[in-house]
């Protein structure tokens, strides 16, 4: 998305002032010791652990619908579709992009399980799950080579559905969001 040339400008003088400012307004090292004063107080501080365990809810939402979504949209409804067939048109660019999701999701799914360590609900509601989504760390390279893809795409909307009714029973519903496809390119 391009930037338009100029809030560059307003940027690029803004932090020039800012820069000019803080130089002119001390004497020698005390200058570099106030700013590096104010550097450390603009630094934002860990949250407490109640803090923590109200945004490890959110963020798991939030990993988790984006792992629901990929894998809804790149790997279930093709696999529906009957795309991952062989002879299918347009099979090799849809094997691709479901191995694509399969990786995303499953970087989605582990940070999600992170998230939910610090809550204590939702710890216990996605401890029986840790296997199913550690198992699906080599599921995208059978999809990316059009190995079983009946039973990786099953073995993918499985889990996804599990995580989603743990997330539920914990009071953490999870929705479905497609994420774009430069998210899945970049991980």
């Amino acid at each position: 998305m391009p930037v338009p040339i100029r809030r560059l400008v307003v940027a690029l003088t803004v932090c020039c002032a800012l820069l000019a400012g803080a130089t002119a307004c001390g004497s020698g090292s005390s200058a570099t010791k106030d700013t590096a004063a104010v550097v450390a107080a603009a630094t934002p501080s860990s949250s407490s652990t109640v803090e923590k365990q109200k945004l490890s809810k959110t963020r798991f939402v939030a990993n988790a619908g984006l792992a629901a979504g990929a894998t809804y949209q790149w790997i279930v409804k093709p696999w529906k579709a009957g795309k991952f067939k062989k002879g299918a048109k347009g099979r090799r660019t849809a094997l691709i992009k479901a191995a694509l999701a399969g990786t995303f999701a499953y970087n989605r799914l582990k940070a999600a399980k992170r998230n939910a360590e610090g809550d204590p609900t939702l710890s216990k509601a996605l401890a029986p799950l840790s296997a199913g989504i550690d198992s699906l760390k080599n599921l995208p390279s059978k999809l990316r080579k059009g190995d079983s893809t009946d039973a990786t795409a099953g073995a993918f909307d499985d889990i996804i559905n599990k995580v989603k009714d743990a997330g539920k029973s914990a009071g953490a519903p999870v929705t479905d969001k497609v994420p774009s496809t430069s998210q899945l390119s970049g991980g």
